[in-house]
C-alpha cells in the first residue's frame, strides 16, 4: 500500500509543479488564443493533429471546438487529422508515416487557416513536414511541445513548450492549455 501512495503522492507533487510552470506561458497562450480568434472570425477552420496520446488530445480538442466546450454556442470549424483511419492508413502505405498530416494539410489547408501540433518530444517527423506544408502553404500555425521542443521548436507562428522530460505530465499540460483555449475562445466569440 505505501508503494502506491508514494507513486500517488510524486504524480500529485510533479503535476502540480508542471502545472505551476506553465504560467510562463501566459504571453504565448494569449497569441496562440489570438491566432485561432482571428482564424474563426475570419471564416476559416483549424486543423489539429498528433500521435498517440497526443493523437486523442488533438480529437478532443477538434471535438470541444465543434459540439461545445462549457455553453451552447454556434460550431466551430476544427479538423483532426489523426482522426480518419482509412486516410491514414493509405497515405502512410502510398507516401510513408511521415506524411499522413502533410497530405491532408495539402488537402484541406487554405491560407490562414490555423495548424495545431501536439508533440510531447518535439521529435515526430510527421508532425514537423506538417508544419512545413503549412508554412508553404501560408497556414498560421501553433505547436504544443514538450521536453526541449526537439526539432520542432521554433518553426511554428506559436509554441507552447512543457519544460518536462515526462509524457504523462506534459499531455496533462497539453490538455490543461487546451481546455483554457477552449475557455477563452468561446469566451470571445460568444
Amino acid at each position: 500500500m505505501n508503494e502506491i501512495f508514494s507513486i500517488f503522492d510524486r504524480a500529485i507533487d510533479d503535476s502540480t509543479r508542471t502545472l505551476e510552470s506553465l504560467k510562463k506561458l501566459e504571453s504565448q497562450v494569449a497569441k496562440a488564443a489570438d491566432l485561432i480568434e482571428q482564424c474563426l472570425r475570419a471564416g476559416n477552420k483549424l486543423l489539429v493533429c498528433g500521435n498517440g496520446g497526443s493523437a486523442a488530445d488533438a480529437a478532443h480538442f477538434a471535438t470541444e471546438l465543434v459540439v461545445r466546450f462549457a455553453k451552447d454556442r454556434r460550431a466551430y470549424p476544427a479538423i483532426c487529422l489523426a482522426s480518419n483511419g482509412g486516410l491514414l492508413t493509405a497515405a502512410a502505405n502510398d507516401y510513408g508515416f511521415d506524411e499522413i498530416f502533410a497530405r491532408q494539410v495539402a488537402a484541406f489547408g487554405q491560407p490562414e487557416d490555423v495548424l495545431i501540433c501536439l508533440t510531447t518530444s518535439g521529435k515526430s517527423r510527421n508532425v514537423l513536414r506538417a508544419m512545413e506544408e503549412a508554412k508553404a502553404r501560408k497556414l498560421k500555425t501553433i505547436a504544443f511541445l514538450g521536453r526541449d521542443g526537439g526539432p520542432t521548436i521554433g518553426i511554428a507562428d506559436v509554441d507552447l513548450l512543457v519544460a518536462s522530460d515526462s509524457t504523462a505530465r506534459i499531455q496533462e499540460a497539453h490538455q490543461l492549455l487546451l481546455h483554457v483555449l477552449c475557455e477563452i475562445i468561446e469566451a470571445r466569440l460568444s
